[in-house]
């Protein structure tokens, strides 16, 4: 064991070295977890035992000063210490059971340093070492939300990103994969291998993950050519375990329509590569940047389906290259994959399939307790888990397709395309994605965002009609129920006249608890119906 330590230990200089050329980050203009230092690089060496249990690691950590402090703290729980140093000197350090204080010299703001901390032990979460069904050793980092901190030394928080270096030493039975692009594999002795992955672009700690399994790896190919970094193509593949190799690539085939249709409607891919990994972690799906992992569950049968895969994908746009600066905006990731998702339905099935989609999402939302007393942007929530939820997921699907159809088609996306170029690679909150829509609609949001996204509920509508003969007009009365303060929306109403033939108008629906609209359509009798929202635009209960 001390042997393969060591054998890291010399291939994590190569590493530090890479990551040695000027930090590809954008400076944010907020850190609100430990805004003295910006991260600016992790380099990772990492020893995996043969059948589990202790790792060992060392974390070399490129950092600036953005403030007066004279220590660095990184979040690290089970995991002992065995040493730190500071630009190459041993130093003391401070421990308590879930930070490592490392004192630095009195240099001014502005100054970038490096950090080493040795440790080893046994993670009682974050990477998630088991066996399958078939016994077979496997591990696999699982991080969201905080849980970096049980296996890596780390400023574990979305609002600091950085690029990442990996130099993993594992059983030679076992693939390793990693964020980022393989630099090289190198045996070491009979039975380990050393395997490097370096990630250039920016990404949370929470995305930071390795996977080391008897993974088979099934090739997609070249994918979304001229849609990748440097207008190249977007290399795919999947891993699975050796019992699963007869389902790939199964749904993985619209993989690459996927990242091609998505990379058209919002900017080219922002990283090296893409794999898809059967893994064994707590999630169904996790949106580890170009290293997405799926539960081990869903390939017994086959792979997982194209509408989680179509999920997991948008977020390497939405979560991973854009990243809520705090947890409590989480729907700017969630709810940009379920809708975007959603829009792929619409691609590759139709108007009909998506506004079944979006009705089904709706009825979610409406049924779902914490929509009626939680908002969307939950600060009150500090147990991070309970965010994933359908204020984040589903609501913030439905906000931004309200959006779509307030603004239309070009404003939404081209104010979706500048809210995600002016922020890749960095984070956001929500009153960015605001300020990108408004300029590229000419109005004002601010209303919109303060209704659906900082208070609970939705509207709920009870609704009733008589025809004017007199008029020759519909007279539409809408009420708001009680429950909740009255909203402020358009909805759309279909008036089938005698003969059968539909009529469609637009009322705007002030927020006020009853109101009364003559529609503007001229009809000579009675109508044969009225319906309310016929495509499924407007998030309320009818």
């Amino acid at each position: 064991m001390r042997r393969a330590w060591a054998a890291g230990r010399a291939v994590l200089a190569a590493v530090v070295a890479a990551a040695a050329s000027p930090a590809l980050t954008r400076a944010q203009a907020v850190r609100p977890y430990r805004p003295e230092v910006d991260v600016l690089d992790y380099a990772f060496a990492l020893t995996l035992p043969d059948t589990g249990g202790a790792i060992e690691g060392e974390a070399t950590v490129r950092f600036t000063r953005t403030a007066p402090t004279d220590t660095l703290v990184l979040d690290l729980v089970e995991p002992r210490v065995l040493g730190v140093r500071v630009d190459d000197r041993e130093v003391s350090f401070g421990r308590d059971s879930a930070t490592v204080r490392i004192p630095l010299p009195p240099h001014a703001p502005g100054d970038t340093l490096v950090a080493a901390v040795r440790y080893a032990g046994t993670p009682a979460d974050g990477l998630i070492i088991s066996r399958d069904g078939a016994g077979r050793w496997m591990a696999f980092g699982d991080n969201w939300p905080d849980r970096a901190r049980h296996w890596l030394p780390v400023v574990d928080h979305p609002s600091d990103k950085a690029t990442v270096s990996w130099a993993v030493n594992a059983p030679r039975g076992r693939t390793v994969v990693a964020n980022g692009v393989l630099l090289d594999a190198t045996d070491v002795g009979d039975s380990r291998r050393v395997t490097r992955w370096r990630e250039s672009r920016p990404i949370a700690p929470y995305l930071m993950v390795i996977a080391a399994a008897p993974l088979v790896r099934v090739d997609l190919g070249a994918t979304a050519c001229g849609l990748g970094q440097a207008r190249g193509c977007v290399p795919q593949a999947v891993y699975v375990m050796p019992d699963a190799r007869r389902f790939a690539p199964g749904a993985f085939r619209d993989a690459g329509e996927i990242v091609r249709w998505y990379a058209t409607v919002v900017a080219p891919f922002p990283y090296e590569k893409l794999a898809h990994l059967q893994s064994s972690t707590r999630f169904g799906g996790m949106e580890n940047a170009t290293a997405i992992f799926y539960a081990n569950g869903t390939f017994r049968h086959g792979t997982p389906g194209r509408s989680l895969i179509a999920h997991e994908t948008a977020h390497q746009w939405f979560g991973d290259a854009v990243t809520e600066r705090e947890w409590a905006h989480l729907w700017l990731s969630e709810g940009f994959a379920t809708y975007f998702a959603a829009l792929v339905t619409r691609h590759e099935d139709g108007d009909s399939a998506f506004r079944a989609e979006m009705r089904r999402i709706r009825d979610e939302v409406v049924a779902s307790p914490v929509s009626a007393e939680r908002p969307v942007i939950d600060t009150a929530e500090t147990q991070y888990l309970k965010l994933l939820n359908t204020n984040s997921y589903q609501k913030g699907a439905w906000t931004l397709h309200m959006l779509r159809g307030t603004l239309g088609d070009s404003a939404f996306f081209r104010g979706v395309r500048a809210y995600y170029l002016a922020h890749r690679d960095g984070t956001a909150l929500s009153d960015d994605l605001r300020a990108a829509l408004e300029a590229s609609s000419g109005r004002q949001l601010g209303w919109f965002f303060d209704q659906w996204l900082r208070r609970p509920g939705f509207p709920e509508l009870v609704t009733r009609w008589r025809y004017d003969a007199a008029a020759r007009r519909v007279r539409l009365t809408v009420a708001q129920g009680a429950r909740f303060a009255p909203y402020r929306f358009p909805l759309d109403v279909e008036v089938v006249d005698a003969s059968g033939r539909p009529h469609r108008t637009t009322v705007d629906v002030p927020a006020a608890r009853e109101t009364t609209f003559e529609l503007d359509t001229p009809l000579a009798a009675p109508p044969r119906a009225i319906r309310l929202d016929p495509d499924v635009k407007l998030l309320a209960k009818f």
